[in-house]
């Protein structure tokens, strides 16, 4: 089953402006719009919170052996 063709898009639109009425379809679409745009903005900012709150996981050598304990070793 593909995409429906030339014959079947109009059909489709044609039933969707008696159904709407040819005033509510722009309105419909921008709707649409904004709601999209919306939802991209959210997904950016939980996306740029998500990076924020992200301890750094790039820890120098130095660093890291500092905050080891040392090793002891016993001998038997």
């Amino acid at each position: 089953m593909g995409m429906p063709g030339t014959t079947e898009l109009l059909l489709i639109l044609g039933i969707v402006v008696l159904l709407f009425g040819a005033k509510k379809i722009p309105d419909l679409a921008k709707g649409l719009g904004k709601g999209i745009k919306n939802f991209k903005s959210e997904m950016k900012e939980d996306t740029e919170e998500v990076a924020a709150n992200e301890p750094k996981k790039v820890e120098s050598n130095e660093e890291v052996a500092s905050t080891q304990a040392p090793k002891t070793t016993t001998q038997a």
